[in-house]
């Protein structure tokens, strides 16, 4: 097994709730030394605090907190205290990465700013997280940004009201955006022996997602609407369908060819020969007439034995699981944390590589365990 890639690296984590916590683990996960420095004026990160009502009152690790937590220590620390800032400092003389998520302004009146941290260290690397970009002085909070960037208007049922997505999209967005920024920026300082800032903010990483959503409108002028899980370019694909069973299925068929298959799995060759269905063309323009007729078809099939017909077939369709069934797929199962005596976690990291070891990683800390 070669060496972890981050062995010896330390990441001061002056980031709270998701965004730059997931970055932190990221480090963590791939042998990175990571210090959450939490607020001691507020308690720590707030997400100690976001309970499910199932869990006890007390704890500090609650669910929510320990979705980005593990493999860190935790130091509470006051920063407006001239004593405790230097504890900060003498720690960044020997950190690699800080990770922060200061609203515009904040970190600057803290003095943890880039500027200030790089007069420390001059082989810093910094991310800083915001809201809507340097300039822009509101707190970013995922919910909004979801309202804003176009998300929550695109997601949902036609005819319905605009949706919330379950997870916190913007923010795990964010946090790729910024692991990405940082490993460019550690390369660069393999280069040039200098540090460098680097900066992500909540709305942008959001508008960058948009994809083929945003160019349907760019490029085609085509004002993007809510389709349910139908998909605007292809049909059929993301439509839910329900089998005799009462289980469900969604195909995701990308081709003709594709679609020719299907049609010969669910014994209607015809189909697939109608000049109204023939092309992915012809069915983005009779998708109604496409999708009853395969509800129809569908209704007629048990879903196990249909998914395993299209899967021989390379007929792209997947059963909708709900989560305990997620976590039955051996695929899942190589993403959970394991501890003795912890409760599973979820990996940030979701690549291998070759000859690297996986590491085991200790739990998310209790606040100011390390203090």
């Amino acid at each position: 097994m070669i060496q972890p890639i981050f062995k010896d690296m330390l990441v001061l984590e002056l980031a709270s709730v998701l965004a730059g916590p997931s970055v932190g683990q990221f480090f963590a996960e791939l042998g990175a030394r990571v210090l959450k420095v939490e607020n001691a004026a507020s308690g720590g990160d707030v997400t100690r605090s976001w309970k499910l009502k199932s869990e006890p009152a007390d704890t500090d690790t609650p669910a929510y907190f320990c979705a980005a937590n593990w493999g860190k220590s935790s130091l509470s620390l006051n920063l407006t205290d001239p004593e405790q800032l230097q504890q900060l400092y003498t720690l960044v003389k020997e950190a690699d990465v800080v990770i922060a998520s200061y609203k515009p302004g904040d970190a600057e009146k803290l003095k943890v700013n880039y500027e200030a941290l790089l007069s420390i260290n001059s082989r810093l690397i910094y991310g800083h997280i915001t809201g809507y970009g340097p300039e822009d002085g509101r707190a970013g909070y995922d919910a909004v940004v979801q309202a804003e960037s176009g998300f929550m208007y695109l997601n949902g049922e036609q005819g319905g009201p605009p949706v919330k997505m379950p997870v916190a999209l913007m923010d795990i967005l964010t946090a790729h955006q910024l692991k990405q920024g940082l490993l460019v920026a550690l390369l660069q300082r393999e280069r040039t022996g200098q540090g460098q800032l680097v900066q992500v903010s909540l709305l942008q990483a959001a508008v960058s997602a948009l994809a083929n959503q945003a160019t349907n409108y760019l490029v085609a002028g085509q004002e993007p609407q809510r389709m349910g899980s139908e998909h605007p370019n292809i049909v059929p694909y993301g439509a839910v369908y329900t089998c005799k069973c009462s289980k469900q299925l969604v195909l995701a068929i990308g081709d003709d060819r594709q679609f020719r298959k299907l049609c010969a799995i669910l014994k209607a060759e015809s189909m697939a020969e109608d000049p109204k269905f023939k092309t992915n063309y012809e069915r983005v323009q009779h998708r109604q007439e496409v999708n009853e007729r395969l509800r129809q078809l569908v209704a007629q099939q048990d879903r196990e034995v249909l998914l395993k017909l299209l899967q021989e077939q390379h007929v792209p369709a997947g059963a909708v699981h709900a989560i305990p069934e997620v976590f039955e797929l051996p695929q899942a199962q190589q993403m959970l944390l394991q501890y003795p005596g912890a409760k599973p976690g979820l990996r940030q990291v979701a690549f291998k590589m070759q000859g690297q070891e996986v590491l085991t990683l200790i739990p998310p800390p209790k606040y100011n365990a390390d203090s």
